[in-house]
């Protein structure tokens, strides 16, 4: 058989994370790579009590549902995110396989192939997927530890004239920044002035360190919402229950979310309707915010241990900060070093981690590198630290 693909076949890449995890399964390898939560604390119990009353509802619970999703889920979803600021109605929100998929099918329903997407520089790699894959043309816009750089940010839809602007403002994949109020209005105001759309990542928001009383209000928060926003926000149930669900959730003008789920029908109908179900049952029965305060402290423990394995071993020229939240340190090391090769000295020692080079949509900076810390306890993270050190050194002889 000739198989003859289709030509867009050219412009998918395959996701560096899933390439090196390939290379972590068994247990010789210790992975700093994936932006895995820590299975240990899975709230297996309360997911499998969800499960068996959902299952009490008989053969219905296994029925086909809608493509927007389990109503009494979305109107859950709606009360809590209420209580930070974004009041919508369940026709505002679309239930998801994951918070990918609200980057694929808003970019589906939004790009023309040539269009110009702006996104931060670095940032998340398997967005720079989606966008490619569809014929868009991500370009890069400079920031530093307070966010986005407005006068670039000004500067580049000046240029470019973009469709839209894509962002994660709370505790960024890769580098764990956190941008300022003032940075995130004044995005606001410069994408509402050129109808510029933003897509507001979010995955990472409820796991903060430090002052648990401290807001970052979303960028679809400041806006004025639901209807007629430039804000299309996202968020997802893997970071804080369990990725195995794959449940995500987008929240817009309603006909933005009207648009994205025709283009949902056509992708798989609909997402599971019994993890639906389920995690419709888990927050009316379960503490949600308790398991998310137990997990935020687990992890920051997790960070300040990595962190102070990053000073002990003292590697040379290295520049990083410590994240303020989410899952990742973003470590830059000497001009010199390029950390795809360095990855195989790493892997040879049995560590790996995720070379900076995958989060750039242009002009890719080779000396970087992504380190998660929240998957591997204390003694993993000890030894996998400890190799990647073995790993540096062999580079720099």
């Amino acid at each position: 058989m000739n198989y003859r693909f289709s030509a867009r076949l050219g412009s998918f890449s395959s996701s560096a994370v899933r390439e090196i995890l390939k290379l972590t399964q068994g247990d010789s390898i210790i992975s700093f790579a994936g932006g895995l939560p820590a299975e240990e604390h899975f709230p297996v119990a309360a997911i499998s009590e969800a499960f068996g009353r959902v299952m009490q509802l008989g053969n219905k619970a296994l029925q086909y549902g809608l493509t927007e999703g389990y109503l009494p889920l979305r109107e859950s979803l709606c009360k809590r995110m209420a209580g930070k600021g974004m009041n919508v109605t369940p026709d505002n929100m679309l239930i998801t396989t994951g918070s990918q998929q609200v980057i694929d099918l808003l970019t589906r329903v939004y790009i023309d192939p040539g269009d110009v997407i702006l996104v931060e520089r670095p940032t998340y790699l398997s967005a720079l997927q989606v966008f490619r894959s569809y014929g868009a043309v991500p370009v890069s816009v400079n920031g530093d530890s307070d966010g986005i750089d407005l006068d670039d940010l000004k500067a580049k839809i000046a240029k470019h004239k973009p469709k839209m602007l894509y962002v994660i403002p709370t505790f960024s994949n890769p580098t764990g920044r956190v941008w300022s109020e003032e940075r995130r209005r004044g995005a606001l105001e410069l994408c509402h002035a050129s109808d510029t759309l933003i897509l507001e990542d979010d995955p990472y928001g409820e796991l903060k360190f430090g002052d648990s009383s401290r807001k970052y209000p979303s960028i679809f928060a400041l806006d004025q919402h639901p209807e007629g926003s430039c804000v299309v926000y996202t968020s997802t149930f893997s970071k804080t229950v369990a990725p195995g669900l794959r449940t995500g959730w987008a929240l817009g003008d309603a006909e933005v979310i009207r648009q994205m789920a025709r283009a949902k029908q056509a992708a798989d109908l609909q997402s599971s309707s019994l993890d639906q179900q389920t995690l419709h049952q888990l927050l009316e029965h379960f503490d949600l915010d308790g398991h998310i305060e137990f997990v935020r402290k687990e992890y920051e423990a997790r960070m300040r241990q990595m962190a102070d394995l990053i000073r002990q071993h003292d590697w040379p020229g290295a520049v990083w900060e410590e994240p303020k939240g989410g899952m990742f340190f973003w470590v830059e090391l000497p001009e010199t070093i390029d950390t795809a090769e360095l990855l195989k000295s790493a892997v040879e020692q049995g560590v790996a981690f995720v070379p900076g080079i995958t989060f750039y949509a242009d002009n890719p900076q080779t000396n970087a590198m992504r380190l998660n810390f929240t998957h591997n306890d204390a003694a993993g993270t000890v030894a996998g630290m400890e190799r990647l050190s073995k790993a540096l050194a062999a580079v720099l002889v």
